[in-house]
């Protein structure tokens, strides 16, 4: 029969007393540690073998050990068979210390007294203690010790001493660790752990312990079972203050190091574990929101400075702070931001620039009407796809999870007011529910941004604008001659770049022609340039010949002229119809005249300078044919405004009262758009219907004239506003 106590030596105690070592001297260097490390550790001679001695205090700097020349003093080689320890306390003391066991007899202690570092198989480093109790020719291997190094208790394995400052030089200790927690017993708690409190504590357990990928263990915190298996680690040296950006991360069981109270520790919920954790208050997120590498300059879009900073401070600013300040704040990050403005200002290449900036996934894009679908029911099951994934990874991970981008464009497609919509399905409200629920409802969730793109912001349901969902509403409107100017340098770079530009072509002036041109007008410009320039070396007499001078190919000045010519911005000024309105001049035949474009000047100038003036109307009126509509272009075209309309009754020939009244709105809902604005009503006695005989007219038009004429501007010191209304014969007390 196998007798333990003989094997365990208790029956020889006399060999036992011979066999043990002799205590190191105090005076003896310890390894390659340098001198000062006497005085952080009490003397071994006071302590029993295998006994650790005290650590260090947090903040106190650590010495680095230091390679040696020469090979390790202890340089053993073993075949050892796994064991159990007998001793129950000293058994729980090793695996919750996630320390192996091994006779002194087989790997004497250190000459500082610390702890050993051994290969199992070549391949799997643990920390040691020789322990004076277990047998020699046996290693005691905690459970995940040996789940982990994928040994059994009836085989053999191969011990080798290890010396990680020889094997890895000075990249040997952990600059940053990612963990995978979970509970390991029965016992559980639905307080949530500190992430602060769990590194203080796994590093006084810990500390200068070796970890690497893939390694199991476990560990008591106050009665309760944690299992942690590291994820990843960053190897740095310990002379540096904090770990590097640049460190790399490492998944290979291979890359390993001595964890340090200077390693950041990072703490992930595991998937199939209920345990939860708060975040911590020191350090940002482990899931790092903005990519380390990001610069505005790369992002290709001009002239949004001002809203590119207020995106990012009402969307992004609390998610590169530690999460445990957004806790204690006790608010969510932002879900939603909502772009509007007017078509090709960059609403959608911001919206995927946005997702570029940011460390996230790839940004699920999704147009409104892909949402709809004929089935019942299919079109809020699409909704609900959308979150699908942010759901599961939330539920598993927590506040640690990464953060999932929805780009909706066209949201007003699905999203319109509740109510309004025909037919008799209500699938358009079931869809705003849908994703009302979703946003903000009651499983909601912290790691979703949804980015909604629209023209017409007045269409959506006020729900979903409100804070909580869509709450960002950041308006891309027209550049102005910076911001134009910035994108004509996007959108020439590689022409510049590649020298075929001309030398004379001046960007600045180009901005300043450019009055309410879009970014999709600019880059529409620089298309027609080049086509122009593409014409000049086109072989004479061929359509689809090209000259052999093609490499001198220049883009010019004056090919930007002609561009101008060609591309018209849809805000802009409407200079084919006011100048049909003065394509005779303007005859000077009275003084009278004069001082009336006098006047228009100065009401002009009074629009564009005061800051008290934001709105101004003029009323021109007198017999047929007397040329106030001539004036009032006139004054407007002289006015140099980027943006001059010209409302009259024959763009309307044909359209009932709703319709006159919607392309009056749309005409000034698209001045608000523009920064200085000037729009012409004529004849607005024909616009109304007036009759004289009656007298009779359309109150419905009149009454949306009159709420129109006096409506303030949006962003009163931005749109100023002026008003000239030529007309035949009309009580100007109603104006």
């Amino acid at each position: 029969m196998f007798n333990r106590e003989n094997l365990f030596g208790k029956s020889q105690p006399a060999r036992e007393q011979q066999r043990q070592p002799q205590p190191p001297r105090y005076d003896s260097p310890g390894a390659g540690h340098d001198d000062p490390r006497r005085q952080q550790y009490p003397d071994p001679r006071q302590q029993q073998y295998g006994q650790q001695p005290p650590m260090p205090q947090r903040g106190m700097p650590q010495p680095q050990r230091q390679p040696v020349d020469r090979k390790p003093v202890h340089n053993i080689s073993k075949i050892l068979r796994p064991a159990k320890l007998d001793d129950k306390n000293l058994q729980d003391q090793y695996v919750y210390g996630n320390i192996t066991a091994v006779s002194p007899a087989d790997f004497p202690p250190s000459q500082d007294g610390s702890d050993l570092y051994i290969m199992v198989n070549g391949k799997y480093v643990v920390t040691a203690r020789p322990t004076p109790s277990f047998p020699p020719g046996h290693i005691g291997l905690t459970g995940p010790q040996r789940q982990w190094c994928q040994v059994s208790l009836t085989e053999e394995v191969r011990a080798d001493s290890y010396d990680p400052f020889s094997s890895q030089g000075g990249q040997s200790y952990l600059a940053a660790m990612d963990v995978d927690i979970k509970f390991a017993g029965r016992k559980m708690t639905e307080i949530p752990y500190d992430q602060d409190v769990l590194t203080e504590y796994l590093d006084k357990l810990y500390e200068n312990q070796i970890f690497a990928p893939g390694q199991e263990l476990v560990m008591d915190h106050k009665g309760i079972v944690l299992g942690i298996k590291v994820r990843t680690v960053s190897l740095g040296n310990l002379g540096m203050e904090k770990p590097s950006a640049d460190a790399p991360t490492a998944s290979d069981p291979s890359a390993r190091g001595i964890l340090t109270r200077q390693t950041i520790i990072n703490f992930f919920k595991d998937a199939s574990s209920p345990i939860k954790l708060k975040g911590s208050t020191k350090r940002p997120a482990a899931n790092s929101i903005i990519a380390p590498d990001f610069k505005f300059e790369n992002m290709g879009i001009g002239g949004l400075d001002t809203e590119f900073a207020a995106i990012f401070r009402r969307a992004f600013a609390s998610r590169i702070f530690p999460p445990g300040i957004i806790e204690k704040l006790g608010i969510q990050h932002v879900k939603g931001i909502l772009l509007y403005g007017p078509p090709g200002t960059g609403k959608t290449l911001i919206a995927r620039q946005i997702g570029k900036m940011l460390n996230s996934r790839e940004p699920k894009i999704i147009n409104g009407p892909e949402v709809l679908n004929k089935y019942v029911g299919q079109s809020e099951e699409n909704i609900r796809k959308l979150f699908a994934d942010a759901e599961k990874e939330y539920k598993e991970k927590g506040d640690e999870s990464g953060l999932h981008i929805i780009i909706f464009d066209e949201l007003d497609a699905v999203c319109k007011q509740r109510g309004t919509t025909g037919g008799g399905t209500g699938v358009g409200d079931s869809v705003v529910n849908q994703l009302l629920s979703k946003l903000d409802g009651v499983d909601q969730l912290n790691n979703i941004l949804l980015i909604g793109m629209t023209n017409r912001m007045d269409m959506i349901d006020d729900a979903l604008l409100r804070p909580g969902r869509l709450e960002v509403h950041m308006e891309i409107s027209l550049p102005d001659e910076k911001g134009r100017e910035q994108i004509l340098k996007i959108h020439t770079h590689k022409m510049r770049e590649n020298g075929l530009m001309a030398p004379g072509v001046s960007l600045s002036e180009l901005a300043k022609l450019t009055k309410n041109f879009s970014g999709a007008e600019i880059s529409g410009l620089v298309k027609s340039a080049s086509s122009f320039a593409f014409n000049r070396h086109v072989k004479v007499g061929s359509v689809a010949g090209v000259s052999d001078d093609i490499e001198n190919i220049k883009v010019e000045s004056a090919d930007f002229e002609n561009a101008l010519e060609e591309v018209k911005p849809a805000f802009g000024v409407s200079s084919e119809e006011l100048g049909t309105a003065i394509r005779g001049g303007i005859l000077r035949f009275s003084p009278h005249i004069e001082n009336i474009l006098e006047d228009g000047h100065m009401f002009v100038n009074q629009v564009r300078d005061s800051e008290s003036e934001p709105l101004l109307s003029v009323l021109l009126h007198g017999p047929s044919g007397a040329g106030k509509t001539a004036l009032a272009a006139k004054i407007a075209l002289d006015s140099d405004f980027p943006f001059i309309k010209l409302i009259s009754a024959k763009d309307m020939i044909g359209k009932n009262e709703a319709g006159k009244v919607e392309y009056i709105n749309k005409i000034f809902a698209d001045a608000y758009k523009s920064p200085q604005n000037i729009v012409v009503i004529d004849d607005i006695e024909t616009i109304i219907d007036w009759v004289v005989i009656g007298p009779r007219f359309s109150n419905t038009v009149w009454q949306a004239l009159k709420v129109l004429i006096k409506e303030i501007p949006p962003h009163v010191s931005s749109h100023p506003k002026c008003h000239f209304y030529p007309t035949f014969k009309l009580d100007t007390n109603r104006l």
